[in-house]
C-alpha cells in the first residue's frame, strides 16, 4: 500500500481489528492516532511509495534474573509496549533508520567494518543484524524506516532487543518473504549485541520480544527450547506493574557484564564453559578456591543463579496449575536472591543512587501483609522494579508510586499474543 494511503486507512479505521487484537479494545483509537502519525512522518522523510507497517512488543522478565546467558531457564512475556515501524525497500545500498526523537541512522552496506563495529551505537546493531542475515545465508539490502517505541530506553523493558528485532523483522520482510522465524531472529539480534555493539547478553530478551506470549526457555539446549504458558494474569485478579526509577544507566555497562563473567569464571573453574549442569553442593565443595581465586560475589552470584533457574520451574509450573499464591511467594524469592546475592539493584559506582532499592523498599510496605509480589526487573542496577498487584489495588499503588517516583513512572501492562506482528 502507498504510505499516503496508509495514513487514510489507520485514520478511517482500517487497522482497528488488528490494533484492537494487539493493544485490546480500549486502546484502537490512541493506535489509530500513533500509527497514523508515524506514516506521515515516513512520508515527510522519506516520500511516497509501497511501505509495509511492524510492530515488535517489548518484553517483561517473569522469572529467571540473569540465568539465560549461562544456559538456564527463564519465564517472559511479551507485552502491549512496542516499537512500530513504516518501511520500504530502496535500491540503494543503504539503510536508513530514523527513531523519534534520535539522529537518523546512515548505515552503507559497504562501510569499513571499523565503521560498522563503533561500540555502544544504534548502528553497530544495524550493522550486526545484517551481518548475521548474511553469515545465515539470508537475504539483506537497503531499506528506510521510520520508528517509533513506547518500549521507552531504560524501563527494563527491552528497548534495545526490540531495536534489533525490528531490523530484523524488516529485513525478514522485505526481503526474505517473511520466512525467517522469530527464534532465529531473536539469535542474530544476540549475535550482533555481542559482537557489534560490545554488550554480552544472553538470549532473553531477544526471543521474549520477538514470540509472543508467556514463554517459557529453555537455553540448556543447541536450540532454545520455547514453550507457551497459557496463563492469564488478569483473569486471576493481578496486574504487572513496572515502575521506572528514572535512574542514570550511563556506564552501566560493565556492571552488566560482570554478571555473567563472574558466573562463567566459577563454572570454569569445573572446567565447563557455563553454570548450567551444577548443583549447589557442587559449589559447596568448592568454596574455599572460589572464594581464594574468584572471590565472595562471585561465589553469590554461582548460588543464585543454581536456585533461580529451579525457581523458574517451579514458577512455570505453579502458571500451569493456577496456582496463583505459590507463583507469589517464588517471585518474592526471586527478589530477594537478586538483591542478596545476584547484587544488581545498585551499582557500586555510585552508592547514593538507589532508585531501585527505594521502589523495592515503598512496595514492600504498600503491599504489606497483602498476596502480591515485586522485585527487581531486567538486568537491574538501575531502571525498574516489577510488581503483581491485586487489581483491585493498582490505581491506588499507581497513584503512590508516581507520587514519589514522577507522573507515569508506574506502567501497567498487559500480555499480548504476538511478538513480532504485520499491520500491513
Amino acid at each position: 500500500m502507498l504510505c499516503s494511503n496508509v495514513i487514510t486507512y489507520f485514520e478511517n479505521g482500517g487497522a482497528d481489528e488488528r490494533f484492537a487484537a494487539l493493544y485490546g479494545k480500549d486502546a484502537v483509537k490512541k493506535q489509530r492516532g500513533r500509527y497514523a502519525a508515524a506514516a506521515s512522518e515516513f512520508l515527510k522523510l522519506y516520500g511516497d511509495g509501497e511501505c509495509r507497517v511492524l510492530s515488535v512488543s517489548g518484553r517483561s522478565e517473569i522469572s529467571g534474573n540473569h540465568t539465560d546467558h549461562n544456559k538456564g531457564c527463564v519465564l517472559a512475556a511479551s507485552v502491549d509496549v512496542d516499537i512500530i515501524a513504516v518501511v520500504k525497500k530502496t535500491d540503494e545500498n543503504t539503510v536508513r533508520i530514523k527513531s523519534e526523537g534520535f539522529p537518523q541512522d546512515l548505515c552503507p552496506l559497504d562501510a569499513p567494518e571499523a565503521a560498522k563495529r563503533k561500540k555502544y551505537s544504534s548502528g553497530s546493531i544495524i550493522y550486526g543484524v545484517i551481518d548475521g542475515f548474511e553469515k545465515k545465508g539470508y537475504k539483506t539490502g537497503g531499506f528506510c524506516a521510520y520508528t517509533t517505541s513506547t518500549v521507552l530506553k531504560g524501563s527494563g523493558l527491552s528497548s534495545s532487543a526490540a531495536f534489533e528485532d525490528m531490523t530484523g523483522y524488516i529485513l525478514s520482510v522485505l526481503y526474505n518473504g517473511n520466512t525467517v522465524s522469530d527464534v532465529e531472529i531473536a539469535k542474530i539480534s544476540q549475535y550482533a549485541e555481542n559482537e557489534f555493539f560490545g554488550k554480552p547478553c544472553g538470549l532473553m530478551d531477544q526471543v521474549a520480544c520477538a514470540v509472543g506470549g508467556f514463554v517459557y526457555i529453555d537455553f540448556g539446549k543447541a536450540e532454545p527450547e520455547i514453550t507457551p504458558v497459557p496463563f492469564d494474569l488478569t483473569a486471576a485478579g493481578y496486574d504487572l506493574c513496572i515502575v521506572n526509577t528514572g535512574g542514570n544507566h550511563a556506564d552501566l555497562n560493565e556492571d552488566y557484564a560482570s554478571v555473567p563473567s563472574e558466573m562463567k569464571s566459577v563454572a570454569a573453574l569445573f572446567g565447563r564453559p557455563v553454570l548450567r549442569g551444577l548443583t549447589e553442593d557442587d559449589i559447596i565443595e568448592k568454596l574455599p578456591e572460589i572464594r581464594e581465586k574468584l572471590g565472595d560475589r562471585a561465589a553469590l552470584r554461582a548460588v543464585h543463579f543454581i536456585r533461580e533457574n529451579e525457581r523458574v520451574k517451579k514458577q512455570r509450573d505453579a502458571l500451569l496449575s493456577s496456582d496463583i499464591d505459590a507463583f507469589l511467594s517464588l517471585a518474592k524469592q526471586s527478589g530477594d536472591s537478586s538483591y542478596k546475592y545476584l547484587q544488581n539493584v545498585y551499582t557500586t559506582k555510585n552508592p547514593s543512587e538507589q532508585g531501585l532499592s527505594l521502589a523495592l523498599c515503598m512496595t514492600e510496605g504498600f503491599l504489606m501483609g497483602k498476596k502480591a509480589a515485586y522485585r527487581v526487573h531486567g538486568g537491574g542496577f538501575a531502571g525498574t522494579i516489577q510488581a503483581f498487584v491485586p487489581s483491585q489495588l493498582t490505581a491506588e499503588y499507581k497513584k503512590y508510586m508516581e507520587r514519589i517516583f514522577k507522573e507515569n513512572s508506574c506502567s501497567v501492562l498487559h500480555v499480548r499474543a504476538e511478538g513480532t506482528a504485520e499491520i500491513i
